[in-house]
């Protein structure tokens, strides 16, 4: 089955994001007759020369006029090697938390870089926060470089100061590729432009680039949905429970522990769409029937026994504050975890995050929109987590507001 990357794309205002991400389209042939025929005729209204690639990904009206990129716009595509879904981010300082939304579910960023301006506050910004999320490849695109004739020298100068941040922010997987996204060099196809360049183009290393799944395989993670009784599930009409399995795998007559009660049983039976499984592999949304009668109910966990989870209802957490409304200790809301939501106190601000390098500060007057913060939070009831560094899936939470339902905050579990 053809795997699935899912990219995030960043970087300073006029970098060339969504010019990028519309040249992927195009010259993979992505896109439909009409759409490229609307974007053309979108392209005349502005007066530009030709396609403006932008206008295929800034959704918004108030994106098309201003000709920025406010909300993450979402695409998909494939190749005969793979799916990608791509989530083109805003550069805007204003819209961090637009990039945390679009950051915080891949697999790879693309951060572009303009090579006449070198490395802008917001492209440190957006490789800081690549690394507090822990997105596991960071690949960096050099870009316009036909506006420096694709001259090699302003190529490795833009790539040293790369490399000097990638160190800086313990950043592991960075590729720094040049690229031109106005005249598609180097992006579906090598440039004949950039000889001196020996390695891959874009679109081929991220057809390389390893799931994380498939290089880090993780223990069993099953946040429990609902109980079900399905129909001709077998074992006579017994509860089934149904999940996303976030990562590991599981089998018939797999032992397993289910939390946070701590009761150990076994698989008696798998499912998919109805179907018998042999074997289950993360992420895959199943039905598993356990062979004992046990107490099990969502926001419960199945987990592996010989390496579960922690569970505890006291953490600490890098928080990312979402709302214009400051957050200050003593605050309560909603805490959302996989399938468990669930009452939360905030009881401290450590510190907020100076973002462009990660370094501490003092909390002051509160946590504001955009910024980023180490609390300290007690829930109502306990939750069964890893790390964020070990497990995006089961160490992300959000902050809910109990009265108008708005996402408050999202936070990664330290």
């Amino acid at each position: 089955m053809m795997n699935v990357l899912r990219l995030a794309t960043a970087g300073s205002v006029d970098d060339g994001k969504s010019t990028l991400i519309g040249r992927l389209l195009v010259d993979s042939r992505a896109v439909l007759e009409d759409q490229l025929a609307a974007a053309r005729q979108a392209s005349a209204r502005r007066g530009a020369e030709g396609l403006d690639l932008a206008l295929l990904t800034d959704g918004l009206r108030a994106e098309r006029e201003q000709g920025i990129t406010i909300d993450v716009a979402y695409r998909y595509f494939a190749t005969p090697r793979r799916k990608f879904v791509i989530a083109d981010c805003p550069g805007h300082f204003q819209y961090t938390r637009n990039m945390v939304t679009g950051v915080s579910t891949a697999d790879a960023a693309v951060i572009l870089v303009d090579v006449t301006k070198d490395l802008q506050e917001q492209t440190r910004r957006h490789c800081s926060i690549a690394s507090l999320l822990r997105v596991p490849h960071l690949v960096v695109c050099v870009n316009k470089m036909d506006l420096v004739a694709y001259s090699e020298s302003a190529f490795r100068a833009v790539a040293r100061r790369v490399q000097e941040l990638a160190g800086a922010l313990q950043l592991a997987d960075v590729a720094v590729i040049p690229i031109s996204a106005l005249q598609g060099d180097n992006v579906v196809e090598p440039s004949a432009r950039m000889p001196w360049h020996r390695g891959r183009c874009l679109l081929a290393h991220l057809e390389s680039v390893e799931p994380p799944c498939a290089s880090r395989p993780a223990p069993l993670r099953l946040p429990i949905q609902s109980t079900i009784l399905p129909r001709g599930a077998g074992g006579g009409g017994a509860r089934c429970y149904t999940g996303h399995l976030a990562c590991g795998s599981l089998r018939e007559g797999d032992e397993v522990v289910v939390l946070p009660a701590g009761t150990r049983t076994r698989v008696a039976s798998l499912y998919a769409g109805g179907r018998p499984l042999a074997r289950a592999e993360g992420p895959a949304s199943i039905t598993v029937g356990l062979a004992d009668e046990v107490d099990v109910a969502r926001g419960d966990m199945l987990a592996s026994p010989a390496a579960p989870p922690r569970v505890g209802s006291e953490l600490e957490a890098s928080v990312c504050w979402m709302s214009p409304v400051p957050l200050t200790p003593g605050s309560r809301y909603l805490l959302r975890q996989t399938t468990l939501e669930t009452r939360c106190v905030v009881e401290s601000v450590r510190h907020k995050l100076d973002i462009r390098g990660l370094r501490e500060v003092p909390a002051g007057q509160g946590v504001g929109l955009n910024d980023f913060a180490v609390v300290r939070i007690r829930a109502s009831r306990p939750l069964c987590a890893d790390p964020y560094r070990e497990n995006r899936a089961t160490g992300s939470f959000i902050l809910i507001d109990e009265t108008t339902n708005a996402t408050m905050g999202a936070g990664m579990i330290l």
